[in-house]
């Protein structure tokens, strides 16, 4: 495999460093980092701009890419350069962002909101808000001359990324734990992946694909691993403000896995804040499963990281035991005057449905914990009649329809030896044999 290619100076992007969350160490955005090694991996990466360069004071239509319908439209906030050739590629190939706003007037009377608006990310190419965050890891790995892209996943970050990667050509794995659903693997098998199905939770996906993205040299899109995933993800913050007119909502409510879409929403509103296109921030509303709340339950003990916890919740997409970004997620609550929240499955699958009738989006599970909040928050008095609320949809219920088939996906034991045999050519699956010294797995 070879080396990474250093991009940022080749591409005009001196402008910008990547900085630890943690210990603020500072970056080249050019290098290939997935985290700050000073702090020994445990600190993620977040852009830190020079806004005076890129425009600070200017009015919005100076600085956008106003003919993009879609967020390289926010080119000059993103770490890969859109003039780049791997973001040309993307940009014609899979369209993701500018999804509809929706004003939900008959759901916010009833629940006793002054507005309320859907922010519908079921829009993406891929049905998903994860398309944000996978077309950005996609241009920056050929932009760096990979052709090979790989994540773990619990079916939607591995449909955005097996989608983006098929549009331009690059080879895609894509590490699932079992329990994943049978619709979510058709989709990502469809578009040309390879699916490897991880004998155990998300989070043991998760280690296995890091792994094998060390030892073979593949790109890793990782959530929150990989730092252009928050950023990516920040797009559709400043899509919410600029479809309100440039103005900020007084919250905005989003579920929680990770943590990493609540940190790239809080990334976006900093920017937009920064470039003085909105006065004041949203307070960020996160929330979890009951049966899945690391971050709510760091939240409520005061804690500045999450730690990890039981994960046994049916929405699968934030079934998550160990959050790749409970910190920035914490920082980004406590910063916005937020607050965390947890809701039971039962409410959860409720809502589904109530939601549907009443505002035309057919969430899946996890969007759907984020509506489910949504009672209790206005009986506790968090949210009320004056207040303007925008709910993030971040997936359609489709994507967790029954499905006929469940493409080739292909059982691995967690380990690298199965992932080898599992890659190459015939696929020989989880009780193969491989050579580890081979450079890679051959297809």
């Amino acid at each position: 495999m070879a080396p990474p290619v250093p991009v940022a100076d080749a591409v005009g992007m001196d402008h910008m460093r990547w900085q630890c969350s943690r210990c603020a160490a500072l970056s080249p955005v050019g290098e290939l980092r997935y985290a700050c090694t000073r702090c020994r991996w445990s600190g993620r990466l977040t852009l830190a701009i020079d806004y005076e360069r890129v425009g600070a004071g200017r009015s919005p239509g100076e600085v956008l890419l106003t003919g993009e319908h879609s967020l390289w439209r926010y080119a000059r906030l993103l770490p890969v350069a859109a003039g780049g050739g791997g973001a040309r590629r993307v940009r014609s190939g899979y369209v993701a962002g500018w999804t509809p706003l929706h004003r939900a007037d008959r759901l916010a009377r009833r629940l006793g909101l002054g507005r309320l608006w859907i922010k519908d990310e079921a829009g993406n190419p891929s049905g998903a808000l994860k398309d944000r965050a996978s077309v950005l890891a996609v241009a920056d790995a050929l932009d760096r001359g990979r052709d090979v892209i790989a994540t773990a996943s619990s079916g939607n970050a591995g449909a955005a990324l097996a989608g983006a990667a098929a549009a331009v050509g690059l080879r895609c794995v894509v590490f699932v734990p079992r329990g994943t659903p049978p619709a979510k693997l058709t989709q990502i098998s469809r578009y040309g992946a390879r699916v490897l199905v991880v004998d155990g939770d998300y989070d043991a996906a998760v280690r296995l694909s890091t792994a094998a993205c060390r030892r073979w040299g593949w790109y890793c899109r990782n959530t929150a691993y990989n730092p252009c995933t928050a950023e990516g993800k920040k797009t559709v913050a400043l899509e919410i403000v600029e479809q309100l007119g440039w103005s900020a909502p007084d919250a905005v409510v989003v579920p929680v896995g990770d943590g990493n879409i609540l940190a790239g929403v809080h990334r976006g509103l900093c920017d937009a804040r920064a470039m003085g296109w909105i006065d004041r921030m949203p307070r960020l509303i996160g929330v979890q499963a009951a049966a899945a709340a690391a971050v709510h339950r760091a939240w409520t003990e005061g804690a500045a990281d999450a730690g990890p916890a039981p994960a046994r919740t049916r929405a699968e997409s934030i079934n998550v035991g160990e959050p790749q970004d409970g910190f920035r997620a914490l920082a980004a609550v406590r910063d916005t005057a937020g607050v965390m929240v947890a809701v039971e499955d039962e409410e959860i699958f409720a809502a589904i449905d109530w939601l549907a009738a009443e505002s035309g989006v057919y969430a899946e599970p996890a969007s759907a914990a984020g509506a489910a909040a949504l009672p209790a928050l206005v009986a506790r008095g968090e949210l009320g009649s004056t207040d303007r609320v925008v709910l993030l949809n971040t997936g359609s219920g489709l994507k967790t329809a029954p499905s006929a088939a469940g493409g080739g996906a292909i059982p691995v034991a967690a380990d690298l030896r199965a992932v080898a045999a599992a890659v190459m050519a015939g696929g020989a699956g989880a009780d193969g044999e491989a050579d580890l010294d081979e450079p890679e797995p051959q297809w």
